[in-house]
């Protein structure tokens, strides 16, 4: 039988490598060593300082943009910036209303908000928008509009679940919230309160100058 002399092994030394045992750390025996966790990697938002001075200068200037879904948070961040900028001057703020949808107790809020203010408010839309959300524009001292902007009448879509107790409450309450928002509309257009229900209920769609000539925007365009 021939045997070979393997370095590195016991009972082979090696004259030129002596022999290092493994080092098995504590566990469960016969289980491999599991690698150290490797640190998480945390990306960061190279826009989000960019994004804070942008927001920083446009309230120095005392503009406020408003885009996409108003909810109850946003408007809670609104309602924050405008009481701001209102106790820090009484210059008129410029509200930017930009592809707006809105919860209707979200502007129900704000129009509230809008009332005690001492500061004036123009608002002025671009792009669309829509349903509960006009009530922010009514709200506003003054309105305008830039060419593109399209302005829907629609009742927001609200869906119930509960006993019917809560369900007939919930509806009385939303039919209050939108009586809340008919009469503002029907008062800076000196249009019938009816008229205004009818067209939100048929989803009427106005341009600016059609806009215009409902009464619900200021015939002058853009902000001032």
């Amino acid at each position: 039988m021939i045997h070979a002399n393997i370095p590195g092994r016991p009972g082979s030394p090696d004259p030129f490598r002596p022999w290092e045992p493994s080092f098995t750390p504590p566990g469960q025996p016969g289980q491999p060593a599991r690698d150290p966790l490797q640190p998480t990697r945390v990306w960061v938002d190279p826009n989000a300082a960019w994004q804070a001075k942008l927001q920083e200068n446009l309230l120095a200037k005392r503009i406020v943009l408003v885009c996409g879904v108003l909810d109850d948070p946003a408007a809670a961040t609104l309602s924050a910036q405008l009481l701001t900028l209102d106790a820090e001057a009484g210059e008129p703020i410029r509200l930017e209303l930009q592809n707006l949808r809105a919860e209707l107790s979200a502007v129900v809020t704000l129009m509230g908000i809008l009332d005690v203010l001492h500061a004036p408010v123009r608002g002025c839309v671009s792009g669309e928008i829509s349903g509960p959300a006009l009530g922010l524009l009514a709200a506003c001292s003054h309105r305008t509009g830039y060419p593109n902007a399209t302005f829907t009448l629609s009742e927001p879509r609200v869906h119930f679940a509960g006993t019917a107790t809560a369900v007939t409450a919930r509806e009385q309450q939303i039919t209050r919230m939108l009586d809340t928002v008919y009469f503002r509309l029907a008062d800076v257009t000196g249009r019938p309160v009816e008229e205004i229900r009818e067209d939100f209920r048929q989803g009427r769609v106005l341009t600016a100058g059609q806009a215009i000539g409902y009464g619900l925007i200021n015939a002058e365009e853009g902000p001032r």
